[in-house]
């Protein structure tokens, strides 16, 4: 069944709007120019990490799959631009049978990009390329910051249960996406509906406060969910005097309670006293989920903790800081003439500052050491080096216009931990640096 069958804001029919004007005004003008045949290489690439960051990870390859395939100018869409003249008629006309026809190269999803990586390569005329611009960095910017966040605080667990929290610290549609990246970026489980109907996440979720609130007694807000869930659910402790609700639990399910939540106060001490309570009641299998606006810093700082599980919700869905990696979409090579045979010539934006860009149709490899372990990022343009064919990056996502590298989030998600593996050890400190390896352009 299609999420739009059951009136669920997740799916829509066409992405074709999902884009800024000026990419129009551009097709237009290549249009009348004759220049929109040219075939054209585009990247997706950022110029440098966001600060303190060690690695980027990508994600969201596979919905920016979906949105090539739904990018379709149906009748409501064109009638739109007709009727706010936003493209003349012949550009409408143009639209109206527009298919994506060329080849996406890019990082497979999961995998660790650095500055300057060729996270996708698109490649077309320029007028099919062109129009793909946002829609495609709307994507991999929100997605890939949001698992780069879950992979710190999955790096910072240290194998601890991550539930994603955040639905409603962020806009609906966010919240499903950030759920997915959260998912690719080493979380568990999710408490959004949409995200595990869509996408097949492990969904979880007992109650909040406001359920022991409606009862007269804490007790009694226990036994009616312990009667609804069985002993092996999970009672939220402090809503009033937290030892007091440890040992209620306890007297109402015995030692078969699931787990208890904390939310609030000093997360280090409750917890210590909460797991001592427990073992000394005999509720020692008895698990314990920490909440209240964690991050990575904050889950580190409880690793000496007794927690068994962490619900991340704020800090996760806005990248916690970073809640873009300021990737860019730029022309990098361009034919000399419609012909379809016509040499690509690099091209690249030169100018003052920080916003120069390297042209020419690039390939990305990672040099690994004598162990095994990454030490650079290379990239270049024409001949790969032999010795590092078998370490290249760039997979084929569409060929033809046709998806051909369509995969499931798990093998993204352990494609993610397979990649971290394959890094220094100093990946994963939270301490701010630089980038854990260099970029090399060869």
């Amino acid at each position: 069944m299609n999420t739009a069958d059951l009136g669920l804001p997740v799916d829509v029919p066409s992405t074709a709007l999902f884009t800024d004007q000026y990419e129009l005004t551009m097709l237009r003008a290549a249009l009348q120019s004759g220049t929109a045949d040219r075939r054209s290489v585009f990247e997706v690439f950022t110029r440098r990490l966001p600060e303190g960051r060690r690695y980027g990870v990508v994600a969201g390859t596979g919905r920016v799959l979906d949105a090539v395939e739904n990018f379709r100018f149906d009748a409501g869409v064109l009638a739109f631009l007709r009727e706010q003249q936003i493209v003349d008629e012949p550009t409408l006309q143009w639209l109206a049978s527009y298919r994506f026809n060329g080849d996406i190269w890019g990082y497979p999803e999961g995998e660790v990009y650095f500055p300057g990586s060729p996270i996708l390569r698109v490649e077309g005329s320029f007028a099919e390329c062109v129009l793909l611009e946002t829609v495609i960095l709307s994507i991999l910017n929100h997605d890939s910051a949001i698992a780069a966040a879950a992979s710190r605080m999955s790096a910072a667990a240290g194998g601890r249960r991550l539930i994603e929290m955040g639905a409603r610290r962020t806009h609906e549609l966010a919240a499903v996406a950030s759920s997915r990246a959260a998912y690719v970026g080493g979380f568990h489980s999710t408490s959004d509906l949409a995200a595990g109907f869509r996408y097949a996440i492990p969904t979880v979720g007992t109650s909040a406060h406001a359920f022991t609130l409606l009862h007269d007694s804490e007790r009694d807000a226990f036994q009616a969910q312990v009667n609804s869930l069985g002993r092996g659910t999970t009672l939220l402790v402090d809503t009033y005097d937290v030892a007091e609700a440890v040992r209620t639990a306890v007297e109402i399910t015995g030692t078969e309670l699931g787990a208890v939540r904390i939310d609030s106060g000093d997360l280090l001490l409750v917890a210590h006293r909460v797991r001592q309570q427990l073992d000394e009641l005999g509720a020692v299998n008895t698990k314990i989920v920490v909440t209240s606006d964690l991050d990575e810093y904050a889950i580190a700082s409880l690793a000496a903790a007794p927690v068994d599980a962490y619900g991340v919700g704020t800090q996760l869905v806005t990248g916690s800081g970073h809640p873009t990696c300021s990737m860019v979409y730029k022309l990098v090579a361009r034919a000399r003439s419609t012909d379809p045979k016509a040499p690509l010539q690099p091209v690249a934006k030169k100018s003052l500052g920080a916003k120069t860009s390297v042209g020419g149709r690039k390939w990305a490899a990672r040099r690994p050491d004598a162990y095994g372990v990454a030490e650079a990022e290379v990239i270049g343009v024409d001949t790969v080096p032999s010795g590092l064919v078998d370490q290249q990056l760039l997979v084929e996502l569409v060929k033809g216009g046709e998806v051909v590298a369509r995969e499931s989030l798990d093998a993204a998600r352990e494609r993610h931990i397979a990649a971290l593996a394959g890094l220094p050890m100093s990946a994963i400190q939270l301490s701010k640096g630089e980038p854990v390896i260099p970029t090399e352009y060869v």
